[in-house]
């Protein structure tokens, strides 16, 4: 099992930067895959960035070429760097994980753990 804890978060005005840590503990292993998802008021829970245990990763088109995900060395802490940020950003976002063989699953039934959340909140 593992346990996930996200920090980080908070109000920006839009093209501004904000930065979500995701603390792991429990077994972390060549087969855990960790993700971000968010969801905003009325909308369904949606993937924004996977990284496999090997370091590959992947990310939703909304969110390419302005979200970076990214794990520390010893990988029990999964960060999600986001830059030029949008009012359609505005969600709540989740860290999750999963244990398995594939590692570029962006499908919020795939994952097994979750964190509490943490608002992130772009205004224009």
């Amino acid at each position: 099992q593992v346990q996930l804890v996200e920090s980080g978060g908070g109000s920006v005005q839009a093209g501004g930067s904000l930065r979500l840590s995701c603390a792991a503990s429990g077994v972390i292993n060549m087969w855990l895959h960790m993700a971000w998802f968010r969801q905003a008021p009325g909308k369904e829970r949606e993937g924004v960035a996977v990284i496999g245990s090997g370091g590959n990763t992947l990310y939703a088109d909304s969110v390419k070429g302005r979200f970076t995900i990214s794990q520390d060395g010893a990988k029990n802490t999964l960060f999600l760097q986001m830059n030029s940020l949008r009012p359609e950003d505005t969600a709540m976002y989740y860290c999750a994980a999963r244990y398995g063989e594939t590692w570029y699953l962006l499908r919020e039934n795939d994952y097994k753990y979750w964190g509490q959340g943490a608002q992130v909140t772009v205004s224009s």
